[in-house]
């Protein structure tokens, strides 16, 4: 949420002081996002020990990004929610920082990748961890703190998070629908916005559909729904749900036909090009129109269904087994040597879950990019605590959820529809128009070839497979991505 260059000298003598949007001191500066939720707060009382903080406003258990400035010294610590990771490079004794990787891309180099990284990324394998693709270049998870001093940077990540091990039996005469509905009202009540309008994210799931649900309940003064529509009579089936969120909660609604922005189409930010965060999401083209229309409308704040599937998911904490990954046919010597080490260096349990971090990574930045600050209310740590504590029967298939969507009088094909909507139909769009052509450039030039990442002759065996089969394999879009993404930062 925040952007910076510091420079050790400046910070000898600080002399902060305004500037276009920017604290200055020297060739130092330190800018939030440019987002009309977030403030950013400065405290030097105690000089030459300066304190700054960029946070949300209007909420006491804010999102957050700290750095503390004294002579020798800068010491950098984020809060509990990540909801725009801030990634950290040091170069000839200066510390630049931003949300946004590609504003680093002075300092990244695709010839010096982390092999387990690039490992995680083709299998599949994504882990919660300080490290990023680049060598040098690293993520401030949770609650870790970053030190920048003469030797150069240091990263600490704090002790795990504590959490609710088993589900508790309810006390007589609780209703826990009530209580996730006084939650989850009141975390979005308490959204970081100053004019009240917002923006939400309705796919017309049961995830989505609670946090519509809630945000009528909170009776903002202007709210509008945003929503991805799938193709083919799925897609049909969810436009339906979608009108009946719509008419119950009165929104003004944007829906955006996903199959007209497939993964590479012509227009979007990797067939252009642009530089970007090379592990960004699938849908980004897709998902690049809804922000493009949340900001026309002026939303300051728009909310998602991040993290239902997690806090609706029965598991142990002590005794988690992770799926055996699909077998990737095309991974070059350099990856399967690096394999062995893909749990390696790994972040704490975190407050939150850790697939939501890993997600708010890639989908969060876009937001900011077009100035529109991301709310995923279903992880608060209030709710995230409270979901922990339920008896697994309320949460298996998401039973909860979808009683309080029939207890709000919608229709049962709402609350539990036969068949939920998924992107498959767009990817495999993607893929077979516009990915295939980026792999035959691929197969004549490669930086995940030439650097060993990727076996070229498996990998124009896969090409020649895709022709015939019914649908080109999935990860190859991991694969493409990863290529285009490494390419616009080049």
């Amino acid at each position: 949420m925040l952007s910076m260059r510091l420079r050790l000298c400046d910070l000898q003598k600080p002399e902060w002081r305004p500037q276009g949007g920017r604290w200055v001191n020297g060739k130092s500066w330190i800018e939030p996002a440019n987002v009309p939720t977030l403030a950013m707060e400065i405290n030097d009382d105690q000089a030459p020990r300066v304190r700054v903080r960029v946070r949300e406003c209007k909420r006491d258990d804010a999102d957050f990004i700290t750095v503390v400035m004294e002579p020798g010294e800068a010491r950098v610590s984020a809060g509990v929610f990540g909801t725009a990771p801030l990634f950290l490079v040091e170069k000839g004794g200066e510390l630049h920082a931003s949300w946004d990787l590609a504003a680093l891309q002075p300092h990244l180099r695709a010839d010096r990748l982390v092999p387990r990284v690039v490992a995680r990324t083709l299998t599949r394998q994504h882990r919660y961890t300080s490290e990023t693709l680049f060598e040098g270049v690293y993520r401030l998870t949770e609650r870790a703190s970053a030190t920048f001093t003469a030797s150069g940077l240091g990263l600490r990540y704090p002790e795990p998070a504590e959490h609710v091990l088993e589900p508790r039996s309810l006390r007589p005469g609780v209703d826990p629908l009530a209580a996730l509905d006084d939650l989850l009202t009141g975390v979005i009540r308490d959204a970081p916005t100053v004019t009240g309008c917002v923006g939400v994210e309705l796919s017309g799931g049961a995830d989505s559909g609670n946090v519509v649900l809630a945000i009528k309940a909170a009776r903002f003064p202007q709210v509008h729904s945003f929503g991805l529509l799938v193709g083919g009579n799925t897609g049909m089936q969810q436009r339906e749900r979608r009108r009946a969120f719509v008419e119950h909660c009165g929104f003004r609604d944007t829906p955006v036909p996903a199959m007209q922005h497939p993964p590479f189409c012509p227009g979007g930010v990797r067939a252009l090009r642009k530089p970007h965060d090379p592990a960004g999401a699938f849908y980004q083209e897709a998902f690049d129109v809804v922000r493009e229309q949340a900001f026309a409308r002026r939303c300051e704040v728009i909310f998602t269904g991040s993290g239902g599937d997690e806090i609706n998911a029965h598991h142990s904490r002590t005794d988690v087994e992770l799926p055996a990954p699909e077998p990737v046919p095309w991974l070059g010597p350099k990856t399967v040597r690096a394999l062995a080490e893909v749990n390696d260096h790994l972040a704490p349990i975190p407050v939150l879950p850790v697939p939501t971090l890993m997600a708010f990574g890639m989908h969060n930045p876009g937001f900011l990019r077009a100035g529109v600050w991301p709310v995923s209310p279903l992880v608060h740590p209030r709710i995230v605590r409270f979901m922990e504590q339920l008896p697994h029967d309320y949460k298996r298939g998401k039973a909860l959820f979808r009683e309080r969507i029939r207890r709000a009088g919608l229709p049962e094909s709402v609350a539990a529809p036969a068949e939920p909507e998924n992107f498959l139909a767009v990817l495999e769009k993607g893929l077979r128009t516009y990915g295939l052509p980026v792999l035959d450039d691929m197969l004549k030039e490669s930086v995940l070839v030439d650097l060993g990442y990727v076996d070229g002759k498996a990998l124009g065996q896969a090409r020649k497979e895709a022709d015939t089969a019914l649908t080109v394999p999935d990860l190859l879009c991991d694969l493409l991505a990863l290529e285009v993404g490494l390419r616009s930062l080049m």
